[in-house]
């Protein structure tokens, strides 16, 4: 009973807590620029045909590549004492050697040049 009573407590103390919290975050100060949408840079209120560079669309996917690679890298690494050296080492390299053809191809395109 006792420990019934101490978690119906404890529910009702962090409901309370969440909603101070909701509460005193409120922010009452509206602006027109806090209030429009932000889009890369660009006035939305303005001309909304404006050419659209696209580096930053190439970036944002290089970014995502290479991101993703990392996190296929990390098991890579957990895997090092668990499995037969010689495999792990093949597939490092292996893996690893890819990630360097893409990242020569995209510096040998000029994709990592901001100025063209």
């Amino acid at each position: 009973m006792m420990i019934m009573s101490i978690t119906i407590f404890f529910f009702f103390l962090s409901n309370l807590m969440m909603m101070m919290s909701m509460i005193l975050s409120k922010k009452s100060f509206m602006d027109r620029e806090k209030c429009s949408p932000f889009e890369c840079g660009f006035d939305p209120k303005s001309m909304s045909r404006i050419p659209f560079s696209l580096h930053f669309f190439l970036i944002t996917i290089i970014f995502l590549i290479f991101d993703v690679e990392i996190a296929l890298i990390f098991p890579i690494i957990t895997l090092f004492k668990m499995v037969n050296m010689l495999i792990w080492i093949k597939t490092s390299f292996f893996f690893i050697i890819i990630l360097l053809i893409g990242l020569y191809h995209e510096w040998n395109q000029n994709m990592l040049n901001w100025t063209n």
